[in-house]
């Protein structure tokens, strides 16, 4: 359990803004019903309540408004119209804060910093809920982000964050992480806070020459879309981390460059990862199942991808926003439960990727987010964040994270699983699961058997 010492509203600096409305695009809608995102870094940090209180609290609080008065949005609401006739943005007005709580408690840290199997309910001491949404005339308004600080007297400090995603993507919300952290770091001086964390807002570079932002709005308003944030306990999941050697990664490479007869375009290491994962993933649930999975089971793998670069001309990497399509790929369970599932992984995760990665036609007439509606949930392996968005770089003068978890794995119908540099040595990746405890245990065994042979 986690005891408040202290809670309270971050609003920027007086001086700036008084409002900012921003119209969501096609990119933002179908996040409107997605599962609030909530993950936590751990920092290695022993210093007592005493200390926490005088020392930590209030400049974490004044680089959090700094941080919010670049990144304003999020002190905001996003604004649901009622009615049928309205349409969603994000809206922000003088007065709009930021909830932040300061807790401590007397749980291990080292027990939860661990990358071993722990209890999925643990982690949900140290991530906040949002509050509940407002009426306002014509909309509702709901919170887009809360922030947590826990003490763990003598040994270290969590940060949990827990944020709407339809406010932006994993780009827009680690710039704003780490923003915060480098305003802090450098005790708020703004001067030293690098230009990749300056939001670029303008909508407009946005095109919509299809109509899919009323096309998906229309689509998303069926859904009956709940506002609220509401938090599911999993009481019989664990949570675990594995990593994947730079080493391992090469050599699962040339095992897939041995038995391909093109060779001539290399298979990237996310390809390679999230093939070897799947598999693992689907060989795991064989295990363990006494019933016999039907063989024409359709599998599905799904990932996001950032489309900034994907525009002509391509958009700021500090666009402020959702800017991702997802990529499916599909085939049977027979395919990748077999001995060759590894190799049939690579080449449908790659021909799914390589087919979209530079059609703009497809991005902006919508068949991205048609492909998404053809998908069974329960069946699907997806990816959650991307390695090139590097929390662990996170550094608010307490050095490198000790631990990133992903809370929001737990949700959803299928299974999720973070993606993430490794905390250690560069080249190597970090994945986080959610998942039973019979079938973690399985899903560990089938992992490192596997990479113990190559």
């Amino acid at each position: 359990m986690a005891s408040v010492i202290e809670q309270c509203q971050v609003a920027p600096p007086p001086g700036g803004v008084d409002e900012l409305t921003l119209p969501l695009t096609y990119f933002d809608h179908m996040w409107l019903d997605f599962h609030r995102v909530r993950q936590i870094l751990f920092y290695k940090l022993p210093i007592t309540k005493p200390n926490f209180i005088e020392n930590i609290i209030p400049p974490l609080k004044d680089s959090l408004s700094l941080a919010v008065k670049h990144y304003i949005p999020l002190a905001g609401n996003v604004a649901c119209p009622i009615n049928s006739n309205g349409y969603p943005e994000l809206r922000y007005v003088t007065g709009d804060s930021v909830s932040i709580t300061f807790s401590e408690t007397d749980m291990d840290f080292n027990y939860l910093i661990g990358d071993h199997p722990r209890s999925a309910t643990d982690f949900y001491h140290f991530v906040p809920q949002l509050a509940e949404p407002k009426d306002a005339p014509g909309v509702q308004l709901a919170p887009i982000l809360a922030i947590q600080v826990t003490l763990f007297p003598n040994f270290g400090v969590s940060i949990g964050f827990t944020n709407h995603h339809v406010a932006g993507d994993g780009a827009t919300i680690v710039g704003f992480i780490r923003a915060w952290a480098e305003l802090h770091k450098f005790g708020g001086h703004e001067q030293f806070l690098s230009k990749a964390f300056i939001p670029f807002y303008d909508r407009s570079v946005i095109k919509d020459p299809y109509g899919q932002g009323m096309t998906i709005w229309k689509e998303m308003k069926k859904r009956n879309l709940e506002m609220r944030d509401i938090v599911t306990l999993h009481e019989h999941k664990v949570r675990s981390t594995f990593t994947i050697r730079r080493d391992d990664i090469e050599k699962l490479k040339n095992l897939i460059s041995s038995r391909r007869r093109n060779t001539l375009n290399p298979v990237t290491s996310f390809t390679i990862t999230c093939a070897y994962l799947w598999t693992c993933l689907i060989k795991s649930e064989g295990a363990i199942k006494e019933d016999i999975i039907d063989d024409n089971l359709t599998e599905f793998f799904g990932c996001e991808v950032d489309c900034r670069a994907r525009f002509n001309p391509p958009l700021p990497q500090s666009y402020f926003g959702n800017c991702l399509v997802g990529y499916v790929a599909r085939t049977r369970h027979v395919d990748l439960a077999g001995k060759e599932g590894f190799t049939i992984a690579v080449e449908i995760i790659r021909g799914s990727i390589q087919k979209r990665m530079k059609d703009e036609e497809w991005i902006l007439n919508g068949s991205w987010f048609k492909e998404l509606n053809t998908i069974y949930e329960n069946r699907m392996l997806s990816i959650a964040g991307l390695p090139k968005h590097d929390l662990y770089a996170a550094d608010f003068g307490w050095g490198r994270a000790a631990k990133l978890e992903v809370i929001s794995l737990d949700s959803g119908d299928g299974i999720s699983m973070s993606l993430n540099k490794s905390k250690d040595f560069d080249g190597d990746l970090e994945v986080g699961l959610s998942l039973s405890k019979t079938r973690m245990n399985a899903f560990a065994a089938i992992f490192t058997h596997g990479l113990t042979f190559l």
